[in-house]
């Protein structure tokens, strides 16, 4: 039995920092998750399947609109047409619902699907942790199926300068 001042101490930490979930992240050279996701349009799609052949990039972070997830996907926005040629496509992931990925989309002209993880499935699979339910901000890039690079504490507006120095070194 855990005495009593322990337990106090663990529900303190847990009320403060929030629970999450500690998976160990996917590994340099894991294969992409077989994980099937619904993007902004209600449309599903298996990740596993897309990312078979080239470059994908699948991030993660909290919550739609807000200052720091905003600037981690217009880093990504404003970078779209460097890493297209380069033949990355772009994934952004978040608990949030189809509307809230349909809004944040639009209201910031991002030319990338966003994924509606309501169920926490690719959260999951990905071994992203989450603090107060929300993902934690991480990037993953694969190339044909396999993880090349990770970032477990992205960057917010430096996150598209990260992956374009990578895949310049890489080559």
């Amino acid at each position: 039995m855990m005495p009593a001042k322990t337990s106090i101490s663990l529900l303190i930490a847990t009320l403060f920092f929030g629970a999450s979930i500690n998976a160990d992240p996917l590994a340099i050279g894991a294969a992409l998750p077989e994980v099937s996701a619904t993007l902004e349009t209600g449309n599903t799609i298996d990740l596993s399947r897309e990312g078979a052949s080239g470059w994908i990039l699948v991030f993660f972070y909290p919550k739609a609109d807000t200052p720091g997830c905003t600037n981690q996907a217009c880093s990504l926005r404003d970078a779209y047409e460097a890493l297209s040629e380069m033949g990355v496509r772009i994934f952004g992931v978040s608990r949030d619902g189809i509307e809230s990925q349909k809004k944040f989309k639009k209201k910031y002209a991002l030319p990338f699907h966003l994924i509606a993880d309501t169920d926490k499935a690719v959260i999951g699979a990905f071994g992203v942790p989450t603090r107060f339910g929300f993902s934690i901000r991480q990037a993953y890039l694969f190339k044909d199926g396999k993880l090349v690079w990770r970032d477990l504490s992205a960057s917010t507006s430096k996150q598209a300068a990260d992956i374009l120095a990578f895949l310049t070194d890489a080559r």
